[in-house]
């Protein structure tokens, strides 16, 4: 309990209490601007961070990340335009609501559900974070192996771009990450002789130039979308008919959402999809979703708020970033001198419970704020994306450029900003590639460690408890697609009306007989 209170004692510094609110602030503008994710601007501001103590910085990292879910919730229910990939569900019911004159009803059990979630998912946090970083000191590099294997597995089969593209951005960021030279041997490997290839690339330019100028790049040739006129939002507070029923919602929103936000791969998004369709199956009238159902907002509003905060958990008790978001922040981490896993809890305590502890004010702050600059923030969607994107650009470019004071630096990022295009407009989702790129590393080192530590022997890893369990989920996982495919295929042809035995009975019935 002092390391706890301890953590309170560093949110409550005036510096750190200060980013905490930029970092909401952002996050929620965020939010509201369609197209420009938290991924892609923790990126554009990571240069900006290396003059702030560890523990300010990530505290203003993780606000962007959890602000975001608040702020895509508004141009979701006043003008049917999701901000936010996680709050594109919201649509179905929040705008409908707001149809029927009922906005600020909308945006008020959006507001309470998602501080709901949010506040329950950081105190099973503070709970569950410890225990599992004391599992975790029992880890070794055949656990970590598979780990690492697992989480992006876990990330390409759950990827929106598709399985198969999935494992392919994977791939590239593996062999991204092996550019530079040997840790083992000392050996180059793809520098093309070139000595700012030498120490391998910097995270710094990839999540830049991926989810920074990548994105600005695809979200220009978009075809611009005329906004309609927001609604009228009156009588935010919900009445206690409307809390009653989305009680039960919003406590299974949170507990859904803290368990798929510790999952590799999870995170927001799905949880927020998954809550949806918890809700409106188990309902009695399901034929009121997508018409105004007040449990259509409460569910994935405060699923989408626990899973981005339960997301830290892996990140900061095992070192393994669950989305890409994390990654970015994982990075950020490692650029501060502070490397997450099982020692962070012990070793760092006031960064780690300062962490913690910072959502506790953020979430405050942010059910405080979203309610009053809704109009400011729809004010901000006026804005030509053609005055914003080249300021956007040049910032970034400027700030790749502050962190090594390398012009190379700014061609890598115009290089992944390409690249980042490219995978948008072939359909391929960059999150994989970085979450990749990010435990190349790790991966490669726990590898070559474990067949050392077993002599070349690759089944060693079935002589570990805890890693052969680890690969008995990857096989699993690596399988499920196929087991599913095999049972829609058996489920389709049960299900054909048409089948052979129908078809022999239906010619005899008619004097005819089918040949097959």
């Amino acid at each position: 309990m002092s390391d706890v209170l301890g953590g309170f004692a560093v949110v409550l510094e005036p510096m750190n209490l200060l980013y905490c609110l930029v970092g909401v602030l952002i996050g929620m503008l965020v939010g509201v601007l369609p197209g420009l994710g938290p991924a892609a601007t923790i990126a554009m501001l990571l240069p900006l961070t290396f003059g702030l103590e560890p523990v300010t910085a990530i505290i203003m990292l993780a606000g962007i990340f959890y602000g975001a879910q608040y702020g895509g919730t508004i141009t979701s229910v006043l003008l049917k335009l999701p901000g936010e990939a996680s709050s594109v569900v919201t649509v179905f019911d929040g705008h409908a609501l707001a149809r029927q004159g009922r906005a600020g009803t909308a945006l008020g059990i959006a507001a309470i559900g998602s501080f709901v979630g949010g506040t329950a998912s950081i105190v099973a946090l503070s709970v569950v974070a410890p225990f599992v970083a004391a599992f975790a000191l029992d880890f070794g590099p055949p656990e970590y192996t598979m780990l690492a294997l697992l989480g992006i597995l876990l990330v390409a089969t759950i990827s929106p771009g598709g399985r198969l593209k999935a494992l392919v951005a994977a791939a590239v960021g593996l062999l991204l990450a092996t550019v530079g030279r040997d840790g083992f041997t000392g050996a180059e490997r793809f520098t093309f002789e070139s000595l700012a290839l030498a120490d391998g690339i910097d995270f710094v330019p990839v999540a830049m130039g991926l989810f920074g100028l990548g994105e600005i790049l695809h979200s220009l040739e978009e075809r611009q979308r005329t906004l309609g006129r927001p609604a009228h939002v009156a009588n935010v507070w919900p009445s206690r008919a409307d809390l009653r029923q989305a009680s039960g919602a919003i406590g299974r929103g949170s507990v859904l959402g803290f368990a798929l936000g510790v999952l590799p791969g999870g995170g927001a998004v799905l949880s927020s999809l998954a809550a949806y369709a918890l809700e409106k199956r188990r309902s009695r009238t399901p034929e009121r979703f997508g018409n105004g159902a007040i449990e259509g907002v409460a569910a994935p509003e405060t699923a989408n708020n626990a899973a981005a905060t339960s997301s830290f958990i892996p990140l900061l008790s095992l070192g393994i970033p669950a989305n890409a978001t994390m990654a970015v922040i994982f990075g950020a981490l490692l650029i501060q001198g502070v490397a997450p896993g099982p020692q962070l809890v012990t070793q760092e305590p006031e960064l780690f419970w300062g962490v913690v502890n910072s959502m506790y004010v953020g979430n405050v702050l942010l059910l405080i704020m979203s309610i009053p600059l809704v109009g400011l923030f729809v004010r901000i969607l006026r804005v030509r994306p053609a005055v914003l994107a080249p300021i956007t650009v040049l910032i970034t470019l400027i700030g790749a450029y502050t962190v090594n004071n390398s012009v190379f630096d700014i061609g890598l990022v115009i290089a992944f900003g390409a690249l980042g295009y490219l995978m948008r407009k072939l359909g391929f989702d960059p999150g994989p590639l970085v979450l990749a790129f990010v435990l190349g590393s790790l991966l490669e080192s726990s590898l070559r460690r474990s067949l050392l530590l077993f002599g070349g022997d690759p089944t060693g890893f079935l002589t570990r408890p805890i890693s052969a369990v680890l690969l008995a989920a990857l096989i699993a996982v690596a399988l499920l697609p196929l087991l599913q495919r095999l049972r829609r295929g058996r489920t389709a042809t049960a299900d054909d009306p048409n089948g052979p035995g129908e078809r022999d009975r239906a010619g005899e019935r008619d004097g005819t007989r089918t040949e097959h």
